[in-house]
């Protein structure tokens, strides 16, 4: 972020001892630094995040978080990115290739933020609550079918 850009970030945000800590990490963009700070803010005042600590990755030239969850939960690895920026595979081979757990961070213009776990692979996800309710709904209808059949 250049000089003229720094004028719109907040006074408070710029005397925060945290932000001044990820700008002392000088990695190259001070705009990504800047939505580094949100998604810290977020993590550790509304989610109650632990432990969350900027981490510099100078191989992209970013400001990586690192935090837990929970308490005693493992270490995850943050990477916030403005949402307009796009993004390589060779980028994210590089933070997966860290270990632990990945979640991604798309920053908007407005300041709200979208996550997305990553992982090395593919994951089958949890089906929606409604299907397995219709699952349970088909059963029961099948059941009272039968029961219906043989009382004929």
């Amino acid at each position: 972020m250049d000089d003229a850009n720094r004028a719109d970030v907040p006074n408070w945000i710029q005397q925060h001892r945290v932000y001044q800590d990820m700008m002392r990490l000088d990695v190259g963009d001070s705009a990504q630094g800047y939505a580094a700070f949100l998604v810290y803010m977020d993590l550790t005042e509304v989610r109650g995040w632990s432990e969350v600590l900027p981490v510099s990755c100078p191989e992209l030239q970013a400001v990586l978080l690192e935090g837990r969850e929970k308490d005693g939960d493992t270490v995850q690895i943050i990477y916030p990115l403005r949402s307009h920026r796009t993004i390589k595979h060779r980028e994210l081979r590089c933070i997966l290739d860290r270990g632990g757990p990945v979640l991604l961070c798309a920053v908007a213009s407005d300041s709200s933020l979208v996550y997305q776990k990553l992982c090395d692979g593919f994951l089958t996800p949890d089906p929606p609550v409604d299907i397995k309710d219709q699952g349970r709904r088909q059963h029961r209808k099948r059941k009272l079918q039968t029961i219906l059949k043989n009382s004929c």
